[in-house]
């Protein structure tokens, strides 16, 4: 019998030849993320008496949802996590201003392919888009997993989406999960491993890939999983050799990037023609409208058709689904020679200094200050 992404993927983690649905391994996680609340995690760390994490590589920690800080409160957080990963060595500190953590990960190459990400946040599942199993956990669990290096995990069941066709104009990655959510309900894929093939998702842009798996966190989802292709290897493979010559002062060459692509290729899991699914759906992408979700809940979805001539007091462009350089150029474009409309507000957040810095570069960012956007970092 075949074996899904899930069941390779913590098989790995946990040192095992193989593992099926419900069973409880304790796996070991390549990459242990958490942000702001780093401060409360290193409180219930120090509790267990200890002096020093297991293994400070392995920690990324960047400062991301209440920056700057905007009370007393919040900065001396800031000022405790900083002299955390100052104590305990931890070199993948990012402080405030490097972008959404989940963006930074990606950007940093700090995941990849067929390796385990445990994070203190809920939609650390975004990072299923590089092949990899990304889940959210609590802060205890983070602080148990500094202290030993490992945590229980019970293998998820498994769910496969299809998307065949191809998205419209206009119609974007959120538009199709909002689809989703809608028809299967926000809890449709409680703590399960929800695995995206089909047409539809390996025609999209890495920025577009990247929202999906994020948004499975609203679907109930214990992780989510694109199958990487060249593009994901391409793009992990010159962000690591960027990073790694930008500290030795060299220059990548094409020989290391091609010995980098041929490794993640290696690495990268991908389930069986045969494994089992617990359930599967298909959804056809041409069929999708823009979509919306109404209060107050995600899956109460609405086309955005429907909703025709509601007044908008306030549009936020941003998040870790929607803050990247091509949802900014989209914005830019729409824009052009407007102004926002007279009691309404636009506020812009890039999802990281580099795509801010991308956007000032491509005029997207001068663009939507002079229709009146409020830019944000």
């Amino acid at each position: 019998m075949g074996k899904t992404f899930a069941e390779k993927a913590l098989a790995r983690a946990a040192g095992l030849s193989q593992v099926v649905a419900g069973q409880v391994v304790d796996a070991r996680p390549d990459v242990i993320l958490s942000h702001d609340n780093t401060a409360a995690i290193a409180g219930i760390f120090r509790s267990f008496e200890l002096e020093k994490v297991v293994d400070p590589d392995r920690l990324v920690i960047v400062l991301d949802h209440a920056v700057p800080a905007p009370t007393a409160q919040h900065a001396q957080n800031h000022v405790e996590v900083r002299q955390f990963a100052s104590e305990q060595g931890i070199k993948n500190f990012f402080d405030v201003g490097r972008g959404i953590c989940h963006q930074v990960v990606g950007e940093e190459a700090l995941i990849l392919p067929g390796q385990l990400l445990l994070g203190s946040d809920s939609h650390t599942t975004h990072s299923g888009w590089l092949g990899s199993f990304a889940a959210g956990i609590g802060r205890t669990e983070t602080a148990a997993l500094w202290a030993t290096g490992e945590l229980w995990l019970r293998v998820p069941e498994s769910m496969k989406i299809i998307v065949t066709g191809q998205l419209g104009r206009g119609v974007t990655p959120k538009d199709l999960c909002l689809h989703i959510l809608g028809k299967l309900g926000a809890e449709g894929g409680l703590y399960m491993s929800v695995e995206f093939s089909g047409p539809a998702i390996h025609s999209l842009s890495l920025a577009g890939r990247m929202v999906i798996p994020n948004m499975m966190a609203e679907f109930g989802a214990k992780n989510a999983y694109i199958p990487p292709d060249d593009a994901v290897f391409k793009d992990l493979a010159e962000r690591r050799l960027r990073r790694l010559a930008d500290a030795r002062m060299v220059t990548p060459t094409q020989e290391a990037l091609a010995e980098q692509v041929d490794w993640m290729r290696a690495l990268a899991l991908y389930p069986d023609p045969d494994a089992v699914y617990a359930a599967q759906h298909s959804f056809d992408a041409s069929a999708i409208e823009p979509n919306i979700a109404c209060p107050h809940s995600v899956d109460n979805v609405r086309p955005l058709s429907a909703l025709a001539g509601t007044r908008i007091h306030q549009a936020f462009i941003g998040t870790c689904t929607n803050g990247r350089l091509e949802d900014l150029q989209a914005a830019a474009e729409i824009v052009q020679g407007k102004k926002v409309a007279t009691g309404t507000r636009l506020l812009v957040i890039p999802a990281s200094a580099e795509i801010y810095a991308a956007a000032i570069c491509h005029g997207y960012i001068q663009t939507l200050l002079d229709a009146g956007a409020v830019i944000g970092t």
